[in-house]
């Protein structure tokens, strides 16, 4: 899978949840968006981590002779572990508690949290956390955070 391909796969989740009653706007990444006035939405996000190959390509020499640099290779091709953060911050009117911000946040939990998606394999849901001050200012915004790891062929 490819950064793109990981990508589109969790967005259009959150399209198809967010799409849903009650639906909230979503702001994704580099992706023009005016918060709505009085009415809580979505901002998405993926933080890209560290990753590490799973398999070690095979090498082939200028005669076409196959060499295998190490005993775990593949002869499909390596696999790498892709790992990331996937960021919801909801914000929510100020001033009337936090129970429309924790109604999001559980959508959120339930969207992901513990889930398997294509080849993408997402961890329980950390938070959701009370962010102060928020950002943009004028709302209450609550986190969650749920890591995952994808896995791709090279």
């Amino acid at each position: 899978m490819s950064l793109n391909t990981i990508r589109a796969c969790i967005e259009q989740r959150i399209a198809a949840e967010f799409a849903s009653a009650p639906a909230l706007p979503v702001a994704y990444q580099n992706v023009p968006f005016t918060p709505p006035n009085n009415q809580s939405w979505v901002q998405t996000s993926i933080i890209w981590g560290d990753s590490a190959y799973m398999t070690i390509l095979t090498t082939q020499t200028s005669q076409g002779k196959i060499e295998s640099p190490v005993a775990f290779n593949s002869p499909d091709g390596g696999f790498n572990r892709r790992n990331g953060t996937l960021v919801f911050n909801i914000f929510t009117q100020r001033a009337v508690g936090p129970g429309i911000g924790l109604n999001i946040a559980q959508r959120c939990i339930d969207l992901f949290s513990r889930l398997q998606l294509e080849n993408i394999k997402f961890d329980p849901a950390n938070g959701p956390r009370v962010i102060e001050p928020s950002s943009p200012e004028g709302f209450s915004q609550t986190q969650v955070a749920i890591t995952f790891e994808a896995y791709e062929q090279s």
